[in-house]
């Protein structure tokens, strides 16, 4: 075989074989990070549309709670509900049981105003799911009923009653048992999807959210690039037989002359002068733009995987200005945060008023006991001391009165030290922990620095630092079996310290329960916007509270 001949079919087949494997490779990774972008982009959108709703829904909630006198009876609806449900607040889907079968997400109330109710406008979800940013021409987000009705408008059967179409899909079921997940089946329509879907749980009310795209139009790339890498192949092998057939040109050519030289100097002519043509070449950078490609959308799939874990503090930087991809999913990360906040803040809000609450109802039950039952025992003594003429029936009746009032005046103190609006909570820790020395044997040292007079702690502030120190001592007293217990109350410029400290037998900081009062202390340094600092063992048990000044 001729010395051409063989370096055409060697780097030929080569050719052949590094093009065919390089396109096989490619189109697998492109398939495989196009398939982690769609499913992780759906993620993201259907998190985006479950927050809304959910938001939606307790906003809704929220509203009809604080003023149920504004809706209807809910004996004056069309639809009949079953009593079992009539006599439970809270959220339903009463869907199944609307004349027309329409979407109907209900909130009920049982106050004292009657039995209320209020139907969501289902407009305002519609709205929500009907957004399609980032969805293509066949994607869609809908809601599925426990039944396994569809409980929003499908867009490709948009003239059809949501509730008429079954939706029993492995994305439904897998989510209705408590899973959440992501993956490529079949939809209510039979087709091939890629789909991600979870659970929307609220009071009473379970749906499914699904965030789905048809297969085939993800596939329209991939088919385009399988067309575009068999062009590619026959144009590169077309331009490699080419360059092939010069580039053994210039290997055979020397190889010829130095052949004939060799054939000249073995007939002894040593002194031929045959002129040597030298050539050079060189291949590099083959896989440049696609190795910036793949980096590319690497760095934009693992963002979106983070955002769709929900974790916010991930950074990302998009590669250019023209990053629309980039800009997009900075935006719905910006939009997430922005959801993630309101919600914190809607949670410690309702902590702050339900713990507001129980301190009003408490201070009522005080001014109760002190006012309405106190004069009534004064009275009852002042009879006593003039009516009963037997001394001895009088003294053991005017001791137990006595008794009776220093217990009701305990109680009412208890419930809200009057000192604590007279004089702050400095003076009434005070009063407490000297009250408490006289009945128990374990040494509290207890130091007051706050400012007196010119105090910046508000009424809130000292009403939950008090709290948090009868339940500290509380437990010391009960569970710590302490000897010794120090409390020092600090105000600064810029925030109020609360250092309690004792040495019992210490408890497992990180499996505290809600019988153990830490719960409860922790909520209540939430609600005042300060930081809480715990340390336990044997023998040191140190809690180190700080609130900030309320300017």
């Amino acid at each position: 075989m001729k010395i051409k001949t063989l370096i055409l079919i060697i780097i030929n087949s080569l050719i052949v074989f590094v093009v065919a494997v390089l396109s096989f490779s490619f189109y697998k990774q492109f398939s495989k990070v196009l398939d982690d972008r769609i499913l992780l982009q759906l993620n993201s959108i259907k998190t985006l549309k479950q927050i809304q709703i959910e938001n939606l829904i307790k906003s809704e909630w929220n509203q009809f709670l604080a003023a149920p006198e504004n809706y209807q009876n809910l004996d004056s609806i069309s639809f009949t509900i079953p009593n079992n449900i009539k006599k439970v607040e809270g959220i339903y889907d009463f869907t199944s049981y609307h004349n027309n079968k329409e979407t109907s997400i209900a909130f009920i109330s049982n106050s004292k105003k009657g039995k209320k109710i209020k139907v969501l406008d289902y407009n305002k979800i519609k709205a929500i799911l009907l957004e399609r940013t980032g969805m293509g021409e066949t994607g869609e987000s809908y809601l599925v009923g426990e039944d396994f009705k569809m409980r929003s408008q499908s867009r490709f059967f948009p003239s059809k009653v949501p509730y008429s179409m079954s939706v029993k899909t492995k994305g439904v079921i897998n989510a209705l048992s408590g899973e959440e997940g992501r993956g490529a089946f079949e939809d209510y329509r039979g087709v091939d999807v890629y789909s991600v879907y979870s659970l929307i749980n609220i009071s009473n009310l379970k749906l499914v959210i699904l965030s789905e795209i048809d297969v085939s139009e993800v596939n329209v790339p991939l088919k385009n690039l399988r067309l575009r890498l068999l062009g590619l192949t026959l144009g590169i092998l077309l331009v490699a037989v080419i360059l092939s057939l010069f580039l053994t040109k210039i290997i055979s050519n020397p190889i010829k002359n130095m052949a004939k030289s060799l054939k000249i100097m073995a007939e002894g002519n040593y002194v031929q002068d045959n002129p040597f043509t030298k050539n050079s070449s060189e291949i590099k950078e083959m896989f440049d733009a696609l190795a910036h490609l793949k980096s590319s959308l690497q760095g934009a799939v693992k963002f979106s995987e983070d955002i769709g874990k929900m974790d916010l503090n991930t950074q990302y930087a998009p590669k250019s200005t023209h990053d629309l991809l980039g800009k997009s999913l900075l935006v719905m990360r910006d939009r997430l945060v922005e959801y993630r906040n309101n919600e914190g803040n809607n949670r410690i809000m309702a902590k702050r008023m339900l713990v507001d609450g129980l301190e009003s109802e408490r201070r009522r039950l005080s001014r109760e006991l002190h006012d309405g039952i106190g004069p009534y025992l004064t009275s009852l003594k002042y009879y006593i001391e003039k009516n009963v003429e037997n001394e001895k029936q009088k003294t053991d009746m005017k001791r137990i009165v006595d008794e009776t009032i220093s217990e009701i005046r305990l109680m009412s103190n208890a419930l809200m030290p009057s000192s604590i609006d007279d004089f702050g909570v400095g003076a009434t820790l005070t009063n407490f922990v000297e009250s408490l020395k006289k009945s128990t044997a374990i040494h509290i040292e207890y130091e007051d620095l706050t400012k007196h007079e010119e105090t910046k702690i508000t009424n809130h502030q000292g009403i939950n630092l008090f709290r948090i120190s009868q339940e500290l001592i509380n437990n010391s007293l009960k569970h710590a079996k302490a000897n010794n217990i120090r409390i020092t109350l600090s105000e600064f410029d810029e925030f109020i310290s609360l250092f309690y400290f004792d040495d019992g037998i210490g408890f497992d900081k990180n499996n505290e329960t809600l019988g153990s009062g830490i719960i409860n202390i922790k909520e209540r340094v939430e609600i005042c916007n300060g930081k809480i600092e715990i340390d336990s063992t044997t023998g040191n048990t140190t809690f180190e509270i700080e609130l900030p000044v309320e300017l």
